[in-house]
């Protein structure tokens, strides 16, 4: 298959554990680039994605595990969580004091102190809200559950049209529209560009990078990756520590 664009997840992929890309992974991504092959980041992450990334690095992006995905600046693909559908659960997670979140355009309607968790650095703002009358489309809901009962206490309030991925630390929940993952925002890239998801190699190593490996023509998780994973890819590189990406697009690609 001809590879037209490099799509690759953030966090413990192409990020180093201390939230860096490596001077080789950068090299081979703009090698890729200058062959005319597209450059995209599929993350979970919001706005807070952009602190971590070199600026003009990136063609185009699928952020909110794919609630959004842009070419550039455009919005190629959108959907939205209403607080409306999802208010049984948010009053819910309240009501037992489960710590969850409404994120939208990067602000953070909140039932607890956001900045106690997350700390200033990438945070555009927050506040404490009420979730009886919260009425917006949402990119995300997400929660911190302390435990597997506070997971199943979501689940049991989960309404039709939506779905719940826990990532692999910390219990990190992410409820999101039926629609919105990320091999869904690949593929609307893919399509504006003019090709198809099947030229498009991917790099994940979470569970919500399984679709976005199934589905791309090539998908490669790390050496880091959960086994469920790796269990789904067509191929497993080094680590993110060791140029995971690098070494395998110099293989297959340069």
């Amino acid at each position: 298959m001809e590879i037209k664009m490099i799509a690759v997840d953030l966090d413990d992929t192409l990020l180093r554990d201390d939230k860096t890309i490596s001077d080789r992974t950068k090299a081979a991504l703009d090698k890729c680039r200058d062959k005319g092959i597209k450059l995209i980041f599929a993350t979970g992450r919001g706005q807070s994605a952009q602190t971590f990334l070199p600026s003009g690095f990136f063609d185009g992006c699928v952020k909110m595990n794919g609630a959004v995905a842009y070419a550039g600046d455009l919005l190629v693909y959108e959907k939205l969580v209403s607080t409306a559908h999802a208010r049984d659960l948010l009053l819910a997670a309240d009501r037992t004091e489960v710590q969850i979140v409404v994120e939208k355009d990067g602000w953070h309607y909140a039932n607890f102190d956001v900045i106690s968790i997350w700390g200033l650095g990438w945070l555009t703002g927050y506040e404490i809200s009420d979730f009886k009358t919260l009425d917006i489309s949402a990119d995300k809901i997400y929660a911190l559950p302390k435990s597997d009962l506070e997971i199943e206490l979501l689940k049991s309030h989960l309404p039709e049209g939506l779905y719940l991925i826990t990532a692999r630390t910390n219990n990190f929940t992410m409820i999101l529209h039926k629609d919105a993952n990320k091999a869904r925002g690949i593929a609307a890239l893919a399509a504006h560009w003019g090709f198809t998801i099947d030229n498009v190699v991917a790099f994940g190593d979470d569970t919500n990078d399984l679709e976005m490996l199934q589905y791309c023509g090539i998908g490669i998780a790390m050496g880091n990756a959960i086994d469920e994973v790796k269990s789904v890819a067509d191929n497993v590189c080094d680590t993110n520590e060791n140029d995971g990406i690098a070494k395998w697009l110099e293989e297959h690609v340069l």
